[in-house]
């Protein structure tokens, strides 16, 4: 059982490893999929040392401002938040364009206001209200992708690597919405139960990297850029 759960534990480690296979051996050269492989190599890099610092920190001694991986976790989501809102601005949809650029202002204003009144390197607990805010423009960004599609009578979803993306994404971010935004009072109140919360985040972020490597291994369209 030890075993497993710290398989589980680091599963935001290995389940990146998932699309970066598909990434390598399909090569898939579509515009739009860049931001994407940029942000699998770069969290697999963050979570890589985020739990190295959250399992070694004691044994090993690291310095103060390595005792706690916040720090870790908000420049994740920051870059979680560029990455896939550029993938969806390199999507040919003028209407979707227009309001995700003002999701990303949006985004970027609510982050330099809030890491002016928050240590950005907590050594409490992760910024749960800026993981929630991010979850919920992530969610704003993927509702607009599925309307506009929902009116493209030529949309075949299941032929379409962003589909994958959307759709797992949106159930990254709609499970994990609850989950940052109650995560810190459940640390207060029963830690115990905090930590089976963070199970369901791991559980979530798999799903993601499943969903993103079937993207890579579907073959894109001839008419998407």
């Amino acid at each position: 059982m030890r075993v497993l759960k710290l398989v589980f534990d680091w599963s935001e480690v290995w389940a990146l490893m998932i699309p970066i296979f598909f990434i390598l051996i399909k090569k898939n050269k579509s515009k739009y999929l860049r931001p994407i492989v940029v942000y699998v190599f770069m969290a697999f890099f963050i979570n890589l040392f985020a739990d190295i610092i959250a399992d070694f920190k004691i044994p090993f001694h690291f310095p103060i401002y390595f005792q706690t991986n916040t720090f870790l976790y908000n420049t994740h989501s920051i870059i979680r938040f560029v990455c896939f809102s550029s993938f969806f601005l390199l999507l040919n949809s003028p209407f979707s364009k227009t309001f995700t650029r003002v999701v990303q202002v949006v985004g970027f204003t609510f982050t330099i206001i809030y890491f002016c009144f928050e240590n950005f390197n907590n050594p409490n607990h992760i910024s749960g209200d800026f993981l929630a805010i991010e979850a919920l423009l992530m969610l704003i960004i993927c509702m607009l992708y599925f309307l506009t599609k929902l009116k493209d009578d030529h949309f075949k979803p299941l032929e379409s690597p962003d589909f994958y993306i959307a759709l797992g994404l949106s159930i990254y971010v709609v499970i994990n919405f609850f989950v940052f935004l109650f995560y810190i009072p459940m640390i207060e109140d029963n830690a115990e139960f905090a930590n089976q919360m963070w199970s369901i985040h791991n559980a979530a972020y798999i799903i993601l990297c499943i969903f993103i490597a079937k993207a890579f291994n579907t073959p894109t369209p001839s008419h998407a850029t």
